[in-house]
């Protein structure tokens, strides 16, 4: 947990900093995530895409995974050789 001090400076945890590469100097963004604030190290940042961009790729993931669906192989076993009442009673004394 960090506080903030009475300049409103934070101090990064080292455990952050190191998997994330910080170094002193370095720039780093705040950004409102809704309910949070993300810290985002300036290298790291990516080009926001355009609400139209967005959900053009959503629908596109959303029908290459419609046209896998059929071709899922999974089978359900219509006789497993065992009822679910038999999974509760498996290792219990009767």
């Amino acid at each position: 947990m960090t506080r903030v001090t009475g300049k409103f400076q934070i101090t990064l945890p080292k455990k952050l900093v190191d998997t994330f590469g910080i170094r002193i100097g370095d720039e780093v963004e705040l950004v409102a995530s809704g309910e949070v604030i993300a810290i985002v190290p300036a290298g790291a940042s990516k080009p926001r895409l355009s609400l139209e961009e967005r959900l053009r790729l959503f629908d596109e993931a959303t029908r290459r995974q419609s046209a896998r669906e059929p071709l899922s192989t999974a089978t359900i076993a219509e006789d497993r050789g065992w009822t679910r009442d038999e999974l509760y009673d498996r290792g219990r004394t009767r």
